[in-house]
């Protein structure tokens, strides 16, 4: 059974409780709100009547939430937080041809995709365009995301990958710390936490003792990773698509044993639901074209 409308909470109320859980008074949610005090407790006093229940207390002449009230709040915060995101989107969508909601990986939207976005922004005058970072799968559909860059096999539940790239590890260092193209056999070696093997795999292609691969500091994330090298702490192995920059300004330099090719690579993911649909199409097009 669906209620009606007039049965629905007031958003004037919703927001008078949301204001008074924050603050712990009436008056300050009052003026936050522009209201008078007997403004904001009428309006809450009219939702605890149309919802049947107590939505405060009050303790030593202060207001405190009730259990019920307090089983609503994140609810009613969640509302009225997407209810800002909605008026937001609203307003910043005038003159707006469409929309594109991305998400991607944190270093390799910074470094790789984010200085190679204006190519396709020129190409698509009018496109609005939203970028996010997270990681591992989900459901793009609920999540409202058209597309995602994806690092990893081709799986992605109730979505089609398509492939980007391969990943090219290089060992780099910054010339303070090398003096020449070989790796020092006491130069220290810098890991990233989720991937131990790299630097013994490299080390054991060349011939060299395996065992001092896996020797040397740690850091959680790539950009960690490549901070670090350029700072001197120790040379690194790191995706050569992600240091293009520090490469071309003599600010990594690249040592001699050739590279290091991972089993794993970054691959495009569009959800069923957007299969047809031509800007993630586009951007997919376009996106595979960059890449070199």
């Amino acid at each position: 059974m669906k209620l009606s409308r007039s049965q629905l909470p007031d958003l004037a109320a919703l927001q008078a409780f949301e204001a008074a859980a924050r603050h712990g008074s009436f008056t300050r949610a009052a003026l936050e709100l522009n209201l008078t005090q007997s403004a904001v407790s009428r309006q809450i006093k009219d939702l605890e009547t149309q919802l049947g229940i107590a939505l405060f207390e009050r303790v030593r002449q202060r207001i405190v939430l009730s259990t019920a009230g307090q089983r609503l709040r994140p609810e009613i915060e969640r509302l009225l937080a997407g209810l800002e995101h909605l008026s937001l989107r609203a307003a910043s969508g005038r003159d707006v041809t469409g929309h594109l909601s991305i998400v991607t990986l944190p270093t390799f939207g910074s470094r790789w995709l984010i200085p190679r976005l204006p190519d396709f922004l020129a190409a698509h005058p009018g496109l609005q365009v939203s970028v996010t970072t997270r990681q591992g799968a989900f459901d793009l559909t609920d999540a409202g995301i058209d597309l995602a860059i994806h690092y990893g096999k081709p799986v992605w539940p109730g979505a089609s990958c398509t492939y980007l790239c391969a990943e090219t590890m290089l060992a780099v260092a910054a010339p303070a710390v090398v003096t020449s193209d070989t790796l020092p056999d006491d130069l220290t070696l810098l890991h990233l936490e989720t991937r131990p093997m790299l630097w013994p795999e490299w080390l054991g292609a060349q011939g060299q003792p395996v065992a001092r691969g896996f020797q040397g500091h740690r850091f959680d994330q790539i950009s960690l990773l490549i901070e670090a090298a350029l700072a001197g702490i120790g040379a690194a192995l790191l995706p050569s698509y992600l240091i293009e920059r520090e490469l071309q300004a003599g600010d990594l330099r690249a040592l001699s044993g050739g590279s290091l090719q991972t089993d794993t690579a970054y691959w495009v993911v569009i959800p069923d639901a957007s299969a047809s649909d031509p800007v993630p199409l586009a951007f997919r097009d376009w996106i595979n074209g960059q890449v070199t």
